[in-house]
């Protein structure tokens, strides 16, 4: 089932600016449509291609809407974008985050997902989080966004730099980054606990597009997840000791706990304290490679 039942049809005329911006929106995604190769998002070239990039029938498919609905977008009609498709769009476009945020500037819309800051990150919360180090920590909020992290835990599970930041979310990692999976001993019950704990925080954001965003990727993106999903499975946050097989260190046992940075559950510290003595001198060396450049 496509996305075109969700969008409307054309609309009434509308204000002269609302229409530049229309056309504009349509020049920009024909433009970035055309730079793509079908190899480069995983389709057979064909035969008789004299389109160049894409076609329109592709990026619908890749994009999970409807033909005609894409059309019409590109020929700049009045219908009604959601943030669901505009962010299906800048994944199947390869969209960097400049031009996706041109996209949802375009179409006169907020980018609800990824959170790329968070009000309780302050310059002091900054601070703590190189305090901690070598300990490594970082700041989510209740939807798994990593929004803030220190170098040691940017070296933990995978080389978090090296993440679009959109991408950046503990979920979606789990569930679909090779490295952040093989760093994590007892994965399957690892993903089941952050897919329970999701279902669990969801229940209070359930009209909220950002939430819906990430339970779609996830759905479509992973098997596993939509496994884990349809469980109906809830668990509260807890303080648990964790194993990691680190690429830099080995392996190393960890003490979770969330530090709550307001009154409200929300934005939370994620620290992982060494449970031994190896651990924690494990622990200072990665932190070593981590100030050195990854390793380098």
């Amino acid at each position: 089932m496509t996305m075109l039942a969700q969008e409307t049809q054309p609309g009434p005329a509308a204000p002269h600016g609302t229409e530049i911006r229309r056309h504009e929106l349509a020049a920009f995604l024909r433009s970035r449509r055309e730079r793509l190769t079908p190899e480069q998002v995983g389709l057979p070239r064909g035969r008789r291609r004299r389109t160049p990039g894409l076609r329109r029938e592709e990026v619908a498919q890749l994009s999970a809407v409807g033909v005609t609905w894409y059309t019409w977008l590109e020929q700049a009609r009045d219908i009604q974008v959601s943030v669901q498709v505009l962010d299906s769009l800048a994944r199947a476009l390869r969209l960097d985050g400049t031009e996706r945020a041109h996209l949802f500037q375009l179409a006169g819309a907020v980018d609800p997902s990824p959170a790329q800051s968070c009000p309780s990150v302050t310059p002091a919360v900054r601070a703590l989080l190189e305090q901690l180090e070598p300990v490594p920590a970082a700041i989510q909020n209740d939807r798994y966004d990593i929004v803030a992290y220190n170098r040691t835990y940017g070296l933990l599970m995978c080389d978090l730099d090296a993440v679009p930041p959109e991408d950046r979310n503990c979920l979606v990692l789990s569930y679909t980054h090779p490295d952040w999976q093989s760093s994590i001993v007892n994965l399957q019950e690892a993903q089941r606990l952050m897919a329970a704990r999701f279902r669990a925080a969801m229940a209070g954001h359930l009209g909220e597009p950002a939430w819906k965003m990430l339970l779609k990727r996830l759905r479509d993106q992973s098997p596993d997840f939509r496994e884990a999903w349809d469980r109906h499975e809830v668990v509260a946050h807890r303080t648990k000791r964790k194993e990691f097989l680190n690429k830099y260190v080995g392996r190393l046992v960890l003490d979770h706990t969330d530090l709550w940075l307001n009154p409200e559950v929300g934005a939370r510290m994620v620290t992982y304290v060494p449970a031994d003595e190896e651990t924690r001198a494990r622990l200072e060396k990665l932190y070593g490679y981590a100030v050195k450049g990854r390793g380098a």
